[in-house]
């Protein structure tokens, strides 16, 4: 009797954690060539030339959000680089009714302005999550920018005028060095998050957290051909900015629709291979 309640008295042993396994269909990244880029831009402006009055009332959009930080920049310089962030934060998410218009286009389906204004409603929750990534990313890079501007402009923050001359000036090489640098890293952070997750969203329905490593798997996985693309972005935007930021009407919804193609042409899915 003794000897069973000892053995009774032994701890249970329990078992071992065995981690999920994995379920669901995984994207596949796709190996894009130099004129990828290029291609995609020949796609989305077909896509603006088939629905031009959708394609108008986001390219006013695009044109007013630039209006509206240009006035924060004139009155706030220490933002630049901030806003510049801000384009690269809000503009995806505005274009994601130009989405929705590529995708539909490219099934064959009819599109109307109220099928792009509402085509979130059913992706609340991952696009919610990856807003609160990206604004914390936001609210870093401010803090950054800030605590730039404090170690080199220690009489106070400059004006927009100072600004101008602090970047053109020669003598502020390590302020232009250090300023672009924590600038670059942000941007790049930003763009490699939001690059092809918020199409993957729209597309598959998919959660933020994959959606976010699956960009970051496409900019790892072609380089210098998002590189390129980012580039081709900036170029587009900055010649959109002058005068007036009156191209961003053209140029906004060209690459809105132009970035639709470049999820497509960057992330394969075994299941539409197969179908």
């Amino acid at each position: 009797m003794k000897q069973e309640k000892s053995d009774s008295a032994l701890p249970v042993m329990a078992a071992p954690y065995e981690p999920p396994q994995e379920s669901g269909i995984r994207p596949e990244m796709i190996i894009l060539s130099w004129f990828a880029p290029l291609t995609w831009l020949g796609k989305g402006f077909q896509d603006m030339l088939r629905h031009p009055w959708i394609a108008g009332f986001y390219g006013v959009s695009f044109m007013l959000m630039a209006q509206f930080l240009g006035y924060v920049f004139r009155r706030a310089p220490e933002y630049m680089l901030t806003m510049i962030s801000g384009c690269l934060l809000v503009g995806p998410f505005m274009a994601m009714g130009l989405y929705e218009v590529s995708r539909r286009s490219e099934q064959g389906e009819a599109c109307d302005l109220s099928d792009s204004l509402t085509c979130w409603d059913s992706h609340i929750r991952s696009m919610a999550m990856l807003i609160l990534v990206l604004m914390v990313l936001e609210l870093l890079w401010g803090r950054a920018s800030l605590v730039v501007f404090a170690v080199f402009f220690n009489t106070g923050m400059p004006s927009t005028t100072g600004v101008v001359d602090a970047i053109f000036n020669p003598e502020n090489l390590e302020f232009i060095l250090v300023y672009l640098s924590i600038g670059g890293v942000f941007a790049a952070l930003v763009y490699a998050l939001a690059v092809v997750s918020i199409p993957m969203i729209l597309d598959r329905d998919t959660d933020a957290i994959s959606a976010a490593i699956t960009s970051v798997a496409v900019v790892y996985a072609n380089p210098m051909v998002m590189l390129l693309w980012g580039a081709l972005i900036c170029l587009l935007i900055a010649l959109a900015l002058w005068p007036g930021a009156v191209g961003l009407m053209l140029v906004g919804p060209w690459l809105g629709h132009a970035s639709w193609h470049a999820y497509r042409d960057s992330v394969g899915w075994p299941d539409a291979l197969a179908s």
